[in-house]
């Protein structure tokens, strides 16, 4: 493994570790939504620069799972959140 690979899952692995202290502490459902999001952006970071060090392709399917996954839980944190608020006022 190259040390520019190295480099990036050292400062992406620490970046996740963030992310999931995040998603664990919260306090709000909306931190861990965005904690999450972050995490998931950061997945897909590795797969590119990975697919970009090695010069090949074959993840780009993943990653657009990836994207598919975060854009409709985002979407159902915000209609949560958004039906959760209509209720209590």
């Amino acid at each position: 493994m190259s040390l520019l690979m190295v480099t990036i899952l050292v400062v992406f692995a620490a970046a996740a570790l963030l992310c999931v202290v995040r998603i664990v502490s919260g306090p709000s459902i909306l931190d861990r939504a965005v904690a999450s999001d972050v995490l998931l952006t950061l997945v897909m970071c590795v797969l590119g620069a990975e697919m970009a060090i090695n010069g090949h392709t074959r993840n780009v399917p993943v990653l657009l799972i990836i994207a598919a996954v975060g854009v409709f839980g985002s979407i159902a944190v915000a209609r949560y959140v958004a039906r959760r608020d209509n209720t209590t006022s």
